[in-house]
């Protein structure tokens, strides 16, 4: 029995104590600065221009419980938190239950945040699970339902939280997805909403209708349970068509989201910002949007892939002079699909991998008169295996080409050839320099991109050689202001000098051969077609594997990458290479008429030197030659009647083969 007593005495001690300490935090909080509600996802974003093109939780979009459906209010208290009017910020029974329910069943199938929980989670701008973040999610759960009545917290719940695509708030989504008010949703309209924030990529009716006609009859049946609507109206609403807006608002707000979401994912790695909303009330980014620029190339995409098809694209364009992003998509709908295939997406690169190749030739005492035999060659290495690339569509010269001739056609046997005699080492050297990240494999078919790098990565890649040799790092964000305009974050733009300018002029210059006529012979240069149709001097390097396409061009005013492929992998037809040349030059163009520049081309370096050559075998050009090029060459070593002849044996003997 003394013990008993001893225990009853030491579980009433810890019960006073648990109460203290209970009363005492509370004390705390009501004596502590109130939590501004209000703020939670107050986030502008601004384009270049410091036009705002993302508000969320805007003021005029603000709405009273008074002025929201009824059926939304009863749909989300039954769905996510049905004791939220009779606890006090947690609900310990449903945390005891969905506790034993996911211990018995080895899985997580049940949560227990409760309203307040996930609105104090709303307050915060990453969603990492540390324990701190835990504990601060409970702090300020603590507080808001210290501070806040409980319809307070449910009407600031309901104006904040993600309906998708962009639409935090209620009456935003309501607008966005009926063209109406919230006060006039109807229980069908109401039910269908209130699914989406459990997972609004995968509830949005506009990505996934069935999934989200799922979710709202598990909602309507909760509130048959609850005695909240009759089993009649639940068969109504699940059977009522829903009619989708089509306003204007809703397209230019989908055209940038996939910006929005990057600007969203930087965010989060820069540490001089406070992660809860409520230390800033509100932030300002400043971004590099170029707006007209992204509308542009949404529509690029719109009039080159037909709208049956499933392929889907990627587009990056960047200031190759700070690394700001100027306009960035990553799918062709996002309404139909939300993943980011120009942040998160790793493709195999192709061709456009030679250039990190030529440059390290060209540093090494390659020059642009530099020749290999253009013929089927088998290589062998590690004196055993064996490799047999192609060309594409099997066409060989049989005879020495230039550097310029195999960047123009896009030689394969070329660049394996100077890959071998260079070394593995060289080509990768260069994609670290300029930024490259990616696993690459040091494997003979390296220069033809068989590695998969992400498209953001290609784009920085290429500005190191857009401004001749800074290697850059690409950002969303130049600025981002506290409510009250306190600077609280501003982009370095450092550039790192990483390429040798004068090497990387004349790599630019020979990335022109792509679409020159001077260079058709025994093929057409790659992007021939687009010849008659570039109003300015752009380097352009395709890459074209089974399963993807890309263009990658620019001068000293931006950088435009495009990619275009199947999400599955499937295998492109002919016809849709074409896809990806036509949204690059489009965009490009677009983006030179709006430019205030000398015509984004380079002036010559004071130690290179032009040389006419004949363009296919690079020799000097003679009186006889139908074909004459300006080509150019590092001081010294400009070719003369028999050096480079000379030269290009002792290469063409030595490499493995």
């Amino acid at each position: 029995m003394r013990f008993f007593r001893k225990l009853a005495k030491f579980m009433m001690l810890v019960a006073i104590i648990g109460v203290l300490i209970y009363f005492g935090i509370y004390l705390y909080i009501r004596l502590s600065p109130k939590v501004e509600i209000n703020t939670a996802n107050s986030v502008f974003l601004y384009d270049k221009d410091e036009e705002v093109f993302f508000q969320g939780n805007e003021s005029k979009s603000w709405v009273s419980l008074d002025d929201i459906s009824p059926y939304v209010i009863d749909a989300t208290i039954y769905t996510e938190d049905k004791n939220f009017y009779k606890h006090h910020g947690f609900d310990y029974l449903r945390i005891l239950k969905a506790f034993y329910v996911n211990l018995t069943s080895g899985s997580t199938q049940q949560g227990a945040s409760t309203i307040t929980q996930q609105y104090a989670k709303n307050l915060f701008l990453s969603f990492d699970k540390t324990w701190k973040r835990k504990w601060d999610e409970m702090w300020y759960t603590m507080k808001i339902e210290a501070n806040y009545s409980k319809d307070e917290i449910l009407e600031g719940y309901l104006n904040t939280i993600n309906y998708g695509h962009g639409m935090y708030g209620i009456e935003n989504a309501s607008k966005y997805y009926f063209g109406k008010r919230a006060k006039d949703l109807d229980l069908a309209e109401a039910t269908i909403l209130t699914g989406i924030p459990k997972s609004p990529s995968n509830y949005s009716p506009l990505v996934d209708f069935d999934a989200a006609k799922e979710r709202q009859l598990l909602i309507l049946n909760l509130l048959v349970e609850n005695e909240v609507i009759t089993e009649k109206e639940k068969n109504e609403a699940y059977q009522e068509e829903l009619n989708f807006s089509l306003e204007e608002e809703r397209d230019e707000l989908t055209t940038v989201m996939y910006y929005h979401d990057a600007v969203m994912d930087e965010l989060e790695t820069i540490d001089s910002i406070p992660k809860s909303y409520s230390d800033t009330n509100g932030l300002k980014i400043y971004t590099n949007l170029d707006f007209d620029l992204q509308k542009k190339v949404e529509e690029n995409i719109k009039e080159s892939i037909p709208e049956d098809s499933e392929i889907q694209t990627s587009v990056v364009l960047m200031n190759p002079d700070t690394g700001g992003v100027l306009a960035l998509v990553g799918g062709r709908d996002y309404n139909v699909s939300s993943f980011n295939r120009a942040t998160d997406s790793m493709r195999q690169v192709g061709s456009t991998m030679k250039p990190y190749l030529y440059y390290a030739a060209l540093e090494n005492g390659f020059t642009s008169s530099s020749s290999f035999t253009s013929e089927e060659t088998t290589f062998v290495f590690n004196d055993q295996d064996d490799y047999t690339p192609q060309n594409y569509n099997s066409t060989y010269g049989n005879k020495p080409i230039s550097m310029g001739t195999a960047i123009a056609y896009s030689e394969n046997i070329y660049a394996v050839k100077t890959h071998l005699f260079l070394g593995g080492d060289a080509l990768i050297n260069v994609a670290r320099r300029v930024g490259i990240t990616a696993k690459l494999e040091n494997v003979p078919s390296l220069p033809l991109g068989t590695n998969e790098i992400n498209i953001l990565e290609m784009a920085a890649g290429y500005s190191a050689f857009a401004n001749l040799g800074y290697k850059v790092e690409p950002h969303f964000i130049e600025r981002i202001e506290d409510s009250n305009g306190k600077v609280l974050y501003e982009a370095k733009n450092s550039k790192d000098a990483v390429l040798n300018p004068s090497v990387t002029f004349i790599l630019n210059n020979l990335l022109t051969a792509t679409y020159d006529a001077d260079y058709i012979d025994y093929n057409y240069p790659t992007a021939i077609g687009l010849a008659s149709k570039l109003t300015h001097k752009y380097a352009l390097k395709s890459g074209t594997t089974e399963t993807d396409n890309w263009n990658i061009g620019f001068n000293n005013d931006v950088v435009c990458a495009v990619w275009v492929g199947y999400d599955d992998n499937q295998s492109l037809k002919t016809s849709e290479y074409k896809y990806a040349q036509n949204i690059w030059y489009q965009s490009i163009e677009y983006y030179e008429r709006n430019v205030d520049s000398n015509g984004g081309w380079y002036d010559m370096p004071d130690n290179v030197s032009a040389v006419l050559v004949e363009p296919i075998s690079g020799r000097l050009a003679t009186n006889e030659d139908q074909k004459k090029k300006m080509m150019y060459f590092i001081k010294g070593t400009e070719p003369t009647s028999n050096e480079q002849e000379v030269f290009d044996e002792k290469v063409e003997e030595s490499y493995p083969s």
